[in-house]
C-alpha cells in the first residue's frame, strides 16, 4: 500500500508529495505513452478508426488529461474513516438527465487519494481499486462542449487487489518494465458533461454465466457493483467527494509539509498544499425552543443513507448526501428492521 496506516497530517501530505512525485516522473517516461496507447486503443476500438493524425491528436489530450493533475492539480487526501461515506454515496448516485455547473468540484484540476482503497467489480466480474483519482475540466474544440474527465487509478502495489495481483505476475518476467510504473495505474476512464444533460449509462453487453468469473472483494472493503449502478464508479465517487467535501458532514484540514517533502515538490514543480478530509465531529441537535415538532416518533430507527435534492438561492438544483443515522428520541426502544426476500411464482 502506498500511504501507512492511522497516519498524520504530516505524513499523508509527505506521502502525497512522494506518490506524486513519483507520478509526474512515471509521466515523462516512454511507459506512460505507450500505455495510454493501448489503453485508449482498446476503447476506441469499437469507434471509426481515426486518422494517424487524428489519433496522435487523442493521445496527446490524454497525455495532458491524465498527467496534469498529478503535476499542478490540487492534492486531497480522504481520511479513512470518510472512506466508507464516499463509497456508499457513490454507489447509490444517479446523475441521469441531470445538468451539472462548472463549480461543482473544487478545482478545475485535482487528485484524490484514497489511503484506504475503494472497490469496483466491473461487468465482466473482475475486482479492481480506486487508491487515486483525478479529474480535469476540458473543452473540446471542435463543439465547445465542456466535461470533467475523470481518470481511475488503481494503488499497483496493493496486495488486496486481485488485478493488481495479476498485474505484477505478469510483470514478473520483466523487471526492467516493472521499474518504468509509477505507484498508480490508470484502470478507468470516463467523462461527466457540464452544462448539458447527463447521459443514461450505455447497456451494458450480456454476457453468458459461464463468461463470467465473479471476483470476491476483499474482506472489509467497500466494494461498488458497476452492474448494479447507474455509473462509472470513478465518476460517482469524484462528484461523491466534490458534494460531500463541502458539507458540513466533513472538514477540510491543510496539512502541514516538512522542509524536506516542501523542497521536493519544488524541485518537481508540484503542488505541495495537500488537504485532508476528514469525518467533522457531529454533536446532538438541540430541540427546538418553540412551536410544535411536525411528527412525534416513540421509537428509534434507521435511516439509510442518501441523497437529498435542493435547490440554492439562484434556483438551481443541487445534492447534498444524508449520511446513514439513527433516528428518534433518546431512551425510545430501537426498532430493529429486516429485509426479507420472497420468491413467488
Amino acid at each position: 500500500m502506498n500511504f501507512l496506516p492511522n497516519d498524520t497530517l504530516a505524513g499523508y501530505a509527505r506521502t502525497a508529495v512522494d506518490l506524486r512525485t513519483r507520478m509526474v516522473d512515471y509521466h515523462r517516461g516512454p511507459l506512460a505513452a505507450q500505455y495510454l496507447q493501448a489503453f485508449f486503443g482498446g476503447r476506441l476500438a469499437d469507434h471509426p478508426s481515426p486518422s494517424p493524425a487524428g489519433m496522435a491528436k487523442v493521445l496527446d489530450a490524454a497525455r495532458a488529461i491524465t498527467a496534469n493533475p498529478w503535476r499542478s492539480g490540487e492534492p486531497y487526501v480522504i481520511a479513512p474513516a470518510m472512506t466508507a461515506i464516499i463509497a456508499a454515496a457513490a454507489a447509490a448516485l444517479d446523475l441521469t438527465g441531470e445538468v451539472l455547473p462548472a463549480d461543482v468540484a473544487p478545482t478545475d484540476g485535482g487528485v484524490l487519494f484514497l489511503p484506504e482503497p475503494i472497490y469496483h467489480r466491473s461487468h465482466s466480474g473482475e475486482v479492481s481499486s480506486l487508491g487515486a483519482i483525478t479529474w480535469a475540466r476540458t473543452t473540446s474544440t471542435g463543439s465547445g462542449r465542456s466535461a470533467w474527465a475523470i481518470g481511475g487509478w488503481a494503488d499497483h502495489h496493493d496486495p488486496h487487489d486481485p488485478s493488481a495481483i495479476r498485474r505484477r505476475e505478469q510483470l514478473a518476467a520483466r523487471p526492467d518494465l516493472a521499474r518504468q510504473f509509477g505507484p498508480y495505474v490508470l484502470t478507468d476512464f470516463t467523462e461527466i458533461p457540464i452544462g448539458q444533460p447527463v447521459d443514461p449509462r450505455p447497456d451494458l453487453p450480456v454476457l453468458d454465466g459461464d463468461d463470467r468469473d465473479w471476483e470476491p472483494a476483499p474482506d472489509g472493503r467497500f466494494c461498488i457493483d458497476e452492474t448494479t449502478t447507474a455509473m462509472r464508479a470513478c465518476a460517482a465517487v469524484a462528484y461523491a467527494f466534490w458534494r460531500i467535501q463541502a458539507q458540513p458532514l466533513a472538514t477540510v484540514a491543510a496539512a502541514p509539509l516538512d522542509r524536506a517533502a516542501r523542497r521536493r515538490a519544488v524541485r518537481a514543480s508540484i503542488r505541495h498544499d495537500t488537504r485532508v478530509v476528514m469525518l467533522r465531529r457531529t454533536s446532538p441537535l438541540a430541540e427546538p425552543a418553540d412551536g410544535e415538532p411536525k411528527w412525534h416518533y416513540r421509537v428509534r430507527f434507521v435511516v439509510r443513507g442518501h441523497w437529498r435534492r435542493l435547490i440554492d438561492r439562484a434556483g438551481n438544483p443541487y445534492r447534498i448526501w444524508i449520511n446513514a443515522h439513527i433516528k428518534g428520541p433518546d431512551g425510545a426502544p430501537l426498532l430493529h428492521g429486516e429485509k426479507v426476500a420472497v420468491l413467488a411464482r
